[in-house]
């Protein structure tokens, strides 16, 4: 399980550090903020990314979740956050994963998100990532509870 707690923390590691430089008004890899937002966002018309702080709450978010495979995986320890609550966090967030993953193929998200290149993107690349990471997540809080410590 370590293998996989060390995928899935790289892989959040990159979301969160992604959304902080957007949080910081830094619009890597894109070139400039609206290519940025029609991509990542895709709400109708969509020219601004979303206010610094939202952004800055998704990568701390995402930091906590990629902190949280280390320890589901047995890569880390935490003395203070009891075994039930780690393996509750990492199937509510499992569950939250693969429902984001799902919605990306529904009818009414299209109509949310119409804007491309979000649309591909998320059809071919957000929600099949969302779906993993969720799988993953509930695969690692699986084992944790299965090796005893959950």
């Amino acid at each position: 399980m370590a293998t996989l707690a060390l995928a899935l923390f790289f892989a959040l590691l990159a979301i969160a550090v992604a959304h902080a430089l957007w949080g910081l008004r830094i619009w890597w890899p894109w070139s400039d903020e609206r290519s940025l937002a029609r991509t990542v966002v895709g709400a109708p018309n969509i020219e601004k990314m979303p206010p610094s702080y939202q952004c800055m709450a998704v990568a701390a978010v995402m930091f906590l979740l990629a902190a949280l495979t280390l320890l589901l995986g047995g890569i880390s320890r935490t003395l203070w956050l009891a075994d039930w609550a780690l393996t509750s966090v990492g199937t509510a967030a499992s569950a939250i994963f693969i429902l984001r993953g799902i919605v990306g193929y529904l009818p009414f998200w299209a109509k949310i998100t119409p804007e491309q290149p979000f649309r591909r993107y998320d059809q071919r690349m957000y929600s099949p990532l969302s779906i993993t990471l969720g799988v993953g997540m509930y695969l690692l809080s699986q084992s944790f509870v299965a090796a005893g410590t959950g």
